[in-house]
């Protein structure tokens, strides 16, 4: 058994509630542990935290447009690697048409995310359809191809060695976030009988970066039947409905979406900003020094970021803090806008990420300077 030291206090000129009725003059940061879930907190200062001017060395912060990522692949084990650590790998994968091959991943879960596109997924349980904003979760081991009805750009986060899980809901009761009931498993329908075939397939299986082919002399997504708790599932942001409150910014821990041992995935979903005029109306400034910070920004116009589109994605190594842009912030304060209208996805983990080499424009090499007031 072990405790965290405790001993909440007020040191100076600072607020008694977090987020909320800053001194004047000053910028609040967040200096927490476990990826917000652990003890936190919140200095205030006379500057901005990211008011660097100068940045040296490999933990600055990086943004990637994977618009630029063009290559069309039918194999998912050849998508783009965008960054990796031993806890998970992160892919863009960009395909269309049918998959001339089964995949199955031996390395453990994948959780597909549609950032464009529509179609149908077929697997050993069963058949279903995808659209744009779905997220599929693929447990370890399950074969499975996707019939693309238009090209679909996709977000792959594998949870190495791992399971996805949901998070504790707490005191907000098992139907908050989402209702499990909305969750889609695959159905023997006539789609999936349609498929059935006594032609040659061929499966390719990855483990550890190797891939294995595997041919039968049939389609072996064959199943007739099941039974049990254990399935790929079907999720939409639509159906998030992300906690709230008009009075206080909720921390980025309060919209997990799936998890695993090292790995956090969250949804932003768009909701009504803060209306409490003490209340900040956007994400603080922050030092999550425990956990790597991953943004995937799907739609809408994203209200801490200036410059970010649809498509981009944004790294924030541990070691520094981050938050708002001056003109995001700036707005915010005004109350200029009631609500949010972004989709993003971020992934949080606990080791730090790699960045492997990425095609030539993909990375936005002088974002560490957007937090420059201009």
């Amino acid at each position: 058994m072990k405790n965290w030291i405790s001993f909440p206090h007020v040191e100076g000129l600072a607020s008694r509630q977090a987020h909320c009725d800053l001194p004047e003059g000053t910028y609040e940061q967040e200096m927490g542990r476990e990826g917000f879930f652990g003890p936190a907190s919140q200095i205030h200062h006379k500057h901005p935290p990211t008011g660097w001017v100068k940045w040296e060395g490999p933990l600055r912060p990086r943004a990637f447009d994977l618009n630029k990522v063009t290559e069309v692949g039918h194999d998912p084990w050849a998508a783009q690697l965008v960054l990796h650590n031993a806890a998970t790998k992160v892919r863009f994968w960009r395909t269309e048409g049918a998959m001339p091959v089964l995949a199955r991943n031996a390395d453990g879960d994948d959780i597909l995310f549609f950032h464009q596109g529509r179609g149908r997924f077929f697997c050993d349980y069963g058949h279903m359809t995808f659209r744009d904003g779905d997220y599929l979760v693929v447990p370890r081991g399950v074969q499975w191809r996707l019939e693309c009805d238009e090209p679909a750009e996709v977000l792959m986060i594998e949870a190495t060695g791992d399971s996805f899980k949901l998070p504790e809901k707490g005191i907000m009761g098992t139907h908050a976030i989402f209702d499990p009931a909305v969750l889609a498993v695959p159905r023997i329908d006539e789609a999936f009988r349609d498929q059935y075939s006594e032609a040659e397939t061929t499966c390719l299986i990855k483990r550890e970066g190797q891939v294995s082919q595997v041919t039968y002399a049939f389609n072996p997504l064959d199943a007739v039947g099941w039974h049990g708790n254990l399935a790929p599932v079907r999720l939409n942001w639509r159906d998030i409905r992300p906690l709230m409150s008009a009075r206080y910014h909720v921390p980025p821990s309060a919209h997990t979406t799936f998890l695993a041992g090292r790995v956090v995935v969250c949804t932003f979903a768009p909701r009504p900003i803060e209306s409490d005029p003490g209340a900040l109306k956007l994400p603080y400034f922050h030092s999550n020094v425990d956990y790597d910070e991953f943004i995937f920004y799907h739609r809408g116009e994203f209200f801490s970021r200036d410059n970010i589109h649809p498509g981009m994605t944004t790294y924030h190594p541990v070691g520094f803090p981050h938050g708002p842009h001056p003109k995001a912030y700036e707005t915010a304060q005004r109350h200029a806008r009631k609500e949010t209208d972004e989709v993003a996805v971020m992934v949080d983990t606990r080791d730090l990420l790699q960045v492997p080499p990425l095609p030539e424009g993909v990375e936005w090499t002088e974002y560490y300077r957007s937090w420059q007031a201009r």
